[in-house]
């Protein structure tokens, strides 16, 4: 069967797909947002502890430019390689704040659309991805170009804005070359954030466009055809057919276990035309006599069929069996209301047996056994 096209593809993406999509990698994810929360990050780092860093990042210029003139014509590599070590580790120290900022950034878009995630899948070669073809439907395809221009609006705006910053206080810029180093270097710093500031905000924009159409982009891409959610619902729920099939093979199952049971019972009530309901009692071991087999229709003759074949009393008691087919079921003790009934159908069970053994005339059956109108689904009564 051919793929389902995208035009055919109407249907929600279910929990299952989406759950399968996370454990290939994919989740939805906006390079615009990411981009906003680091350089976000870094810009109020800055603006924060932007002081500290300078006058820590001064010093250590300072050091670097001053240090020991003996240290210049020092022979012994380890001496210098020591100095070269605690020079580069302080400044190291010192922009580690930052870039354990950015860092948690960074990682922070991920979290926020797709969640904490962990796909093993992802980790495996796809030699899929090498093929050429794919590779430049993927570059021409709707998600590439959307984005070549965001990539574009992206680096106008940004340029843009920086350009604008820029001609605007160029001739502050300038007077930087003029003035004393600290007071430069912390103007500078000034500024340095303000552009920030402003590239934030323009940054921000585009992220504000950017989420809603990667989450619409990628459910898009999950969304599943009728077709595909009936067999994954067939997946899930198993083939009706199949099962069925195995409901059928259960009740036949069922039946054959209780027509093995027909043999052992006393007797059977039957209503001529449509219910057979099969009954045995043990008085050493049963309160009350049990239901072993009942059935209605065809049921109801193959059940009174063996019972002639294996010699089990029959009797024709219609209410009795209508009631004791409505309100018993198999290996049940009969309910208390129909003991009085089924207490005379017993003693004529065991009169018939004995009439039998002595070769002498059959008992009459019971009639007008006493069935509460209650139980009887035919009573007029009901």
């Amino acid at each position: 069967m051919a793929e389902d096209s995208d035009q055919d593809k109407t249907e929600p993406a279910s929990g299952r797909r989406l759950q399968q999509a996370r454990e290939e990698g994919q989740v939805p994810q906006s390079r615009e947002l990411q981009t906003f929360l680091v350089t976000v990050t870094g810009a109020l780092f800055l603006w924060m502890l932007g002081g500290w860093m300078g006058e820590r990042l001064l010093a250590l210029l300072r050091r670097g430019f001053s240090f020991d003139r003996g240290l210049a014509y020092e022979t012994d590599e380890v001496a210098v390689l020591s100095w070269l070590q605690g020079f580069f580790g302080d400044a190291l120290l010192t922009l580690m704040p930052l870039f354990l900022v950015l860092m948690v950034a960074s990682l922070a878009s991920p979290l926020m659309l797709g969640g904490l995630l962990f796909a093993p899948k992802v980790l495996g070669l796809k030699l899929d991805r090498l093929d050429p073809m794919k590779g430049f439907q993927r570059m021409f395809s709707l998600h590439g170009l959307a984005e070549m221009l965001k990539a574009v609006l992206k680096a106008g705006l940004i340029g843009g804005v920086g350009a604008a910053v820029l001609w605007r206080y160029r001739d502050h810029f300038f007077d930087f070359l003029k003035a004393p180093l600290v007071p430069a270097i912390g103007d500078f710093a000034s500024s340095v954030i303000w552009i920030s500031v402003l590239i934030v905000s323009s940054l921000g924009l585009l992220a504000l466009f950017d989420v809603p159409f990667q989450l619409w982009q990628y459910h898009k891409n999950l969304r599943m055809s009728k077709e595909e959610v009936k067999r994954e619902n067939k997946e899930q729920e198993g083939d009706p057919q199949v099962k069925g099939r195995i409901r059928a093979m259960q009740r036949e199952m069922a039946r054959r276990r209780m027509m093995a049971e027909v043999p052992k019972a006393d007797v059977v009530v039957t209503n001529p035309a449509h219910f057979s309901v099969a009954l045995r009692y043990d008085a050493d071991r049963m309160a009350a006599p049990i239901v072993v087999a009942k059935g209605r229709g065809e049921l109801a003759l193959k059940i009174r069929e063996i019972a002639r074949e294996h010699h089990v009393a029959l009797l024709e008691a219609p209410p009795l069996a209508r009631a004791l087919y409505a309100h018993c079921e198999l290996e049940q003790a009969i309910p208390a209301a129909l003991f009085t009934a089924v207490a005379e159908v017993m003693a004529y069970v065991y009169q018939l047996s004995d009439a039998l053994e002595k070769d002498l005339p059959a008992p009459p059956p019971p009639s007008d056994l006493a069935v509460p109108a209650a139980l009887d689904p035919g009573s007029p009564q009901e």
